[in-house]
C-alpha cells in the first residue's frame, strides 16, 4: 500500500529522517561497548560457540523488528511501539511498559554519561568527569531540540565511525590472514583456529547459556528504529527497507568482527580483559591502537546517548499523548521545529543525575546495578510487545496486505519464549542475580499499581 510523503506526523512533528538516517540509527543504537569491549570476556567464557548464540540472538531480534514493523506499518502516526501494548494489551500493561522502558533509557543515558566522562579523562586525566558529561549532555540534548533531522545526521556519522572501525578490522584480519601473520605466541593467524580443537562447550554448558543475556544485551536497542520510522517523509516505504536490511547488516558486523577475531588470535590467547579490536590493532602494528579505540568507544557512548535523548523524549512524549494526568500533558508540546522539545527537555533533566552520582564516592557498583536492573526490565517490554503483536493479528485492525511477520503464529509464540528464557538465564551470571531479582520485584510492585489504576477500563474491555 502506498503513501504519499508527508511533511508533518502524529501531534505535528516533522517527518525529517531519511532512510540512510533510520539504518544508521539502528546500527548506531545497537553497535556499542558490547562488541568493542565486552565481546572480549564472552568469547573468553564461550569460546567459538559464541557465533552461534550471536546467530540466535539475531534471528529473534529479527521476528521481533518484523513484528514491530506490521504493526508500525498499519499505524505509522505511532511514536513508539510501546504504544500498541496500551492499545492491543490494555491501559495497565501500556502504562507499565511505557514508565519501564522510559526509565530504562534514562538508567542507559546515565551510563554512557559516566563512560563518556571516562573516556574523555583516558586523555586528560585531569578534567573533571562530572563537568565532562554536563558539556555532553547539553550539546546533544541541543542537537535533539533543533530538529529530528541534525539528530540523524549527528547519529549518522557516529554510526559511520563505528562502522568503518568494524570493517577496518575485517580488512586488516583479513591480510593478515592471507599473508600467514605470526602472533609472538607462535600462532598463525587463520580460520582453522576457529575449529581448531573445537569445544561446543569449552568452559560448561552454564557458561554457554550465560553468554546469551551478555550477547541479548549487545542487541539491545534495535528497536530505536521503531521510534524513528513515524518520523520519516515515506514511513511504509522506509520500514521495510529498515527493519529487513538492518538485521542483515547487524549479523555480519558481529559474526564477521567474532570471525576474523578469532582467526587472528586463537581464542584461548584473547585477553579478556582487553578489547579485542585493540589486540588485533596492535598485533597488525597500528601504534596507538589503545587511544583509537578509546575513541571509537567514545563515539559509540555519545551515539547511545544520541539515541536514548531521542528515544526517551518520544516516549514521554507518547506517555503524554495517552492523557493518565494533567502532568502528563505538559509533555506534550511541539516546537516550532517539530520535535517534543519538553519532552526531550525534561529527560535530559533527570539525566542529570549522572554528573551528580558521579562525584559520590563508591558509586560505581552502584550505578551498574541501575543499569543492569533497567536493562532487565527491556526483557519484558519486549515480550509485551510480541504479546501486543499477537493481539494485533486478531484485531479488526489487522493489514493482510501489509508488512507482515513471516510464520505468524509460531514465529510470534516462540520469540516469547525465548525471551523467557533469556530472563532464566540471567541467573546463571552470578552479577545479573541481584538485578534479575530487582526486576521482579519491580514487575510485581508497579505492575500490580498499574493494573488495578486501569482495573475499570481493563474490566470494560474484557480483559
Amino acid at each position: 500500500m502506498a503513501q504519499q510523503p508527508t511533511t508533518n506526523g502524529n501531534g505535528g512533528m516533522k517527518r525529517s529522517l531519511r532512510n540512510r538516517h533510520v539504518q544508521m540509527i539502528a546500527i548506531g543504537g545497537t553497535i556499542g561497548t558490547g562488541l568493542f569491549l565486552g565481546s572480549g570476556t564472552t568469547i573468553h567464557r564461550t569460546g567459538p560457540s559464541i557465533i552461534l548464540v550471536y546467530a540466535v540472538l539475531g534471528i529473534f531480534f529479527f521476528l521481533m523488528m518484523r513484528a514491530l514493523g506490521e504493526m508500525l506499518y498499519e499505524d505509522p502516526n505511532q511514536h513508539t511501539f510501546v504504544s500498541f501494548i496500551s492499545k492491543y494489551v490494555g491501559e495497565g500493561a501500556g502504562f507499565f511498559a511505557g514508565w519501564s522502558y522510559w526509565l530504562g533509557l534514562i538508567f542507559l543515558a546515565m551510563a554512557e554519561l559516566t563512560a563518556i566522562g571516562r573516556y574523555i579523562q583516558y586523555w586528560f586525566p585531569t578534567w573533571n568527569a562530572s563537568l565532562i558529561q554536563l558539556v555532553f549532555l547539553a550539546i546533544l540534548t541541543t542537537m535533539n531540540l533543533i530538529a529530528a533531522r541534525v539528530f540523524g545526521e549527528t547519529e549518522f556519522w557516529f554510526a559511520m565511525i563505528k562502522i568503518i572501525a568494524i570493517l577496518a578490522l575485517i580488512f586488516t584480519g583479513i591480510i593478515m590472514i592471507f599473508t600467514g601473520f605470526k602472533t609472538p605466541s607462535g600462532s598463525v593467524a587463520s580460520f582453522g583456529n576457529i575449529l581448531d580443537h573445537f569445544q561446543f562447550f569449552p568452559n560448561g554448558v552454564w557458561k554457554f547459556l550465560g553468554a546469551f543475556p551478555m550477547v541479548f544485551f549487545a542487541f539491545q536497542g534495535i528497536e530505536f528504529v521503531s521510534i524513528t520510522i513515524g518520523e520519516t517523509a515515506n514511513p511504509r516505504e522506509v520500514l521495510p527497507k529498515a527493519i529487513n536490511q538492518t538485521i542483515y547488516r547487524i549479523l555480519i558486523f558481529y559474526i564477521g568482527a567474532m570471525i576474523i577475531i578469532m582467526s587472528i588470535n586463537p581464542w584461548r590467547e584473547i585477553n579478556p580483559q582487553q578489547s579485542p579490536f585493540v589486540q588485533v590493532f596492535a598485533l597488525a602494528g597500528l601504534k596507538g591502537a589503545a587511544g583509537v579505540i578509546n575513541f571509537v568507544v567514545l563515539t559509540s557512548a555519545a551515539s547511545a546517548l544520541n539515541s536514548a535523548i531521542f528515544s526517551a523524549g518520544r516516549h514521554l512524549y507518547q506517555i503524554g499523548t495517552e492523557g493518565h494526568s494533567k502532568e502528563d500533558s505538559k509533555v506534550t508540546e511541539i516546537s516550532s521545529s517539530g520535535v517534543p522539545a519538553r519532552a526531550i527537555f525534561t529527560s535530559s533533566i533527570v539525566m542529570l543525575l549522572a554528573p551528580a552520582l558521579a562525584m559520590i564516592p563508591q558509586i560505581k557498583d552502584a550505578f551498574e546495578f541501575i543499569t543492569s536492573s533497567s536493562s532487565d526490565l527491556y526483557i519484558l517490554v519486549y515480550a509485551l510487545a510480541m504479546v501486543a503483536h499477537y493481539r494485533y493479528r486478531h484485531s479488526a485492525d489487522y493489514m493482510p496486505d501489509g508488512f507482515k511477520m513471516p510464520g505468524f503464529p509460531f514465529t510470534n509464540i516462540i520469540t516469547i519464549i525465548f525471551f523467557v528464557f533469556i530472563f532464566f538465564t540471567l541467573f546463571i551470571n552470578a552479577d545479573a542475580i541481584i538485578p534479575a531479582v530487582g526486576a521482579i520485584i519491580w514487575t510485581i510492585v508497579f505492575g500490580t499499581v498499574s493494573y488495578f489504576k486501569f482495573r475499570k477500563q481493563n474490566a470494560e474491555q474484557g480483559e
